[in-house]
Parts: C-alpha cells; sequence; structure tokens
C-alpha cells in the first residue's frame, strides 16, 4: 500500500466524524427552530463541497448512489418501524391513491412540460418519473420534529405516502430507465406488468421478511441490547437486497417488512 495510505484513512475518517458530529448537534437547533433537519444537513454539505469553504471534491458518481440506496432505506426501514399500524390500516387508501395515482400525475405532468421545452418522449418520462416522489426524509422531519400539528388523518396519510412513493417512483425510473436504454424493446403493456412485477416481488418479499423477523426475535434472546439493532440492520438490509437481485422494488419490500416488524414486540425498542 502506499506510505500515505494511512494519513490519508485518518484524514478521510476525521472529516466524516466532523461532519457527521456537526449534523447531529444541528439537528437539536433544529427541533427548536422548526427548520427541517434535512435542510441543515443539506447546507453543511453545501459549506463543505467542493464549492463551499470546505473543498470537499466528491465526484463519484456510483458511490454517491450506493450512499443515497443505503440512507433511503434505512429512512424508510425507520419510518416503517414508527408508523402504528392500527391507524394505518384506516387511512391506507388515499396514501396508496397519492403513492401510485400521484406520483404518475406528476411524472406525466413533468414529462409534458420537459417534452414542450423540447426534450424527446424518453427523456422526458425519466426525468418526471425521478422528481415526481417527495422526499420522505424531509416529510418525516417536518411532520415529526418541527413543531407542526396536523389532523392525525392528514399526518398519518402523508407519513404512509412518503413511504410508499418513493418505491413507486423508483419502480417507474427503473422501467423508464430500461426503455431508454433500449428504445423500442418496450411497450405500454411491457412497463405495466414490470410495474407489477416490481410490486407483487417487493410486497411478498417485505410480508416474508416481516413476519419471519417478528418470530426470530421472539424466539432469540441475545448476549447484548445492541445485537437486536444489529440484527434490526440484518433484516433492513436483507429486506432490500433479495427482491431487488430477483427484480422486486426493495424499497417497498423494506417499508413493509419494517411496518410489520414495528408491529410486534421489539426487545429495546427505544433503542433501536
Amino acid at each position: 500500500m502506499p506510505a500515505t495510505e494511512p494519513l490519508a484513512t485518518a484524514v478521510l475518517v476525521t472529516v466524516i466524524g466532523v461532519l457527521l458530529g456537526v449534523s447531529v448537534l444541528f439537528s437539536r437547533a433544529s427541533e427548536r427552530s422548526g427548520v427541517p433537519v434535512a435542510l441543515i444537513f443539506l447546507l453543511i454539505g453545501i459549506v463543505a463541497g467542493s464549492e463551499g469553504i470546505g473543498g470537499i471534491a466528491f465526484e463519484s458518481y456510483e458511490a454517491t448512489a450506493r450512499l443515497g440506496t443505503l440512507a433511503l432505506l434505512l429512512i424508510l426501514f425507520d419510518a416503517g418501524l414508527n408508523t402504528p399500524v392500527q391507524l394505518l390500516r384506516k387511512y391506507v387508501a388515499p396514501a396508496a391513491v397519492l403513492a401510485t395515482v400521484g406520483v404518475t400525475g406528476t411524472a406525466l405532468l413533468v414529462a409534458a412540460a420537459a417534452h414542450a421545452l423540447g426534450f424527446p418522449w424518453t427523456f422526458a418520462l425519466v426525468l418526471g418519473a425521478v422528481v415526481s416522489p417527495t422526499d420522505a426524509a424531509a416529510v418525516f422531519s417536518v411532520l415529526r420534529n418541527s413543531g407542526i400539528h396536523l389532523k392525525r388523518r392528514v399526518g398519518l396519510t402523508l407519513e404512509a405516502e412518503s413511504g410508499l412513493n418513493d418505491p413507486m417512483a423508483v419502480i417507474l425510473t427503473t422501467v423508464l430507465t430500461a426503455n431508454l436504454l433500449a428504445p423500442g424493446d418496450m411497450d405500454g403493456l411491457h412497463v405495466g406488468g414490470e410495474v407489477l412485477l416490481h410490486i407483487a416481488v417487493g410486497a411478498a418479499f417485505g410480508v416474508g421478511i416481516g413476519f419471519g423477523g417478528r418470530w426470530i426475535l421472539g424466539k432469540v434472546r441475545l448476549a447484548a441490547g445492541g445485537l437486536y439493532v444489529a440484527l434490526m440492520v440484518s433484516f433492513a438490509l436483507l429486506s432490500f437486497g433479495a427482491p431487488t437481485v430477483l427484480g422486486g422494488s426493495g424499497f417497498l419490500s423494506v417499508y413493509i417488512a419494517a411496518v410489520i416488524l414495528g408491529d410486534g414486540e421489539l426487545p429495546y425498542r427505544a433503542g433501536i
């Protein structure tokens, strides 16, 4: 290994530690001010980036995509764990409509605007799918930490919709990107079939891992509380990875599995 590697690693770890610590400490200020913590994280990133005073250049798109995927699946998993199932059952129908019809409608409107500006339909549809969902992290942060008090029906509907619309948007983006890369190979019927396949496989894995995880948690007795956290993280990663490998929606699977797990008895729930 190059002689500079230990130093480079130490600098990287130090920078990550400082940014993480500052972000967490500022999250407390966001609770008092009502400013969404996601916005504070974004501002810290801008300041630390190549155009800010930090001057940190990070241009690895592959690493960015992987880190973003990991962050989103953990956000959705946490949201599902903290969603009350008894109340969710009452509001899942309007949330599902918003997450499907709403996302699709938004994608089509954006695509129409992009096409009017000169983009080909294939590019315009992908752009519409990318920007169609609401930001799950921002919605959960605003509803839970900003002090905004909405009617319970409205709040739970928005939370459920935020958990469900990301999987829908990812499915649309994946299918439409495949159509963009291989034009003419996919017709409307094929696209519809791919969407249904993503939903069915993702939902099946989510239900299976959710109930399977609840059974495991009820049977095992681990030596330390921290091991339960590690076990829950393994459920989150498995519920995303397994269906994705088989052509399903990993994000939908993560959210469903988390909702089912959260409805059961969780050891050390507060720590998890």
